[in-house]
């Protein structure tokens, strides 16, 4: 609200506007535009599938956050481009399909490069870096992991009566261990990235229609991004002429 009205009186506006609102959020959740960081032609079209390709997962698995708008306009300090995610209510819990769909879109940037380019960028970094804390905390702290079972491995949480100085720090469990817990982070990170894999090369034509769009416009709205699924699907759907019919 803050960050709202003190655009909205850079700009002389004597109300604050559902303008100045979104603009707040993108520059909270993105940071500022950065008008003068130019991406060539190439680096363009891989963000614009990349980000196409976290919206249509968040729009396709069922405990994603809705999609409220993605940008191929530089924001920040490093982001080329963005998915703004806005959750509908408050939560303080996530079951552990919520925190798999997590991964999903996460992922999707990612696979969406693999898919139309047959080639991977560093743009996918911070998601990967997000996606594996999520596998971490779910093996070692959630105890989601029916191999590791109902155990947490999380360090440096002795509890400070149990304090006894460097030895509180040390590993408490074994190297065997350790390696379960990287095997299962792995396993989770290979399922999710098929399973994203299955949902966009199944919707490639959507996927397509988006990525093109956001090339040409730079930033599509939630409803804009539906409403292109729509379409495709639509054509997809509709019958094609009878066998023998005149083309």
């Amino acid at each position: 609200v803050n960050e709202a009205a003190l655009l909205a009186a850079r700009r002389n506006l004597e109300v604050v506007t559902l303008a100045e609102f979104q603009e707040a959020i993108d520059r909270i959740i993105g940071g500022l535009e950065k008008k003068n960081r130019t991406m060539n032609p190439k680096e363009k079209k891989i963000v614009a599938y990349h980000e196409s390709g976290h919206a249509l997962v968040a729009m396709s698995v069922p405990y994603a956050d809705p999609v409220n708008k993605i940008s191929i306009i530089p924001r920040g300090i490093a982001a080329l481009g963005y998915t703004q995610q806005l959750p509908t209510e408050d939560r303080y819990l996530m079951t552990r399909e919520e925190l798999l769909n997590r991964l999903h879109v996460l992922l999707g940037g990612r696979v969406a490069e693999e898919i139309v380019f047959g080639d991977v960028s560093t743009g996918a970094q911070n998601d990967l870096q997000r996606a594996t804390d999520i596998a971490r905390s779910m093996v070692t702290e959630y105890g989601m992991s029916s191999r590791l079972g109902l155990i947490t491995y999380a360090r440096d949480r002795r509890p400070m009566f149990l304090d006894i100085g460097g030895a509180g720090h040390e590993k408490e469990y074994s190297e065997r261990t350790a390696q379960e817990i990287d095997e299962e982070m792995a396993a989770l990170m290979e399922d999710a990235h098929q399973k994203v894999r299955s949902i966009l090369t199944e919707k490639r034509d959507i996927l397509e229609r988006i990525a093109t769009v956001l090339l040409e416009q730079e930033v599509i709205e939630g409803e804009a991004i539906k409403e292109l699924a729509a379409e495709v699907k639509q054509r997809g759907d509709s019958p094609g002429p009878a066998s023998g019919e005149n083309r």
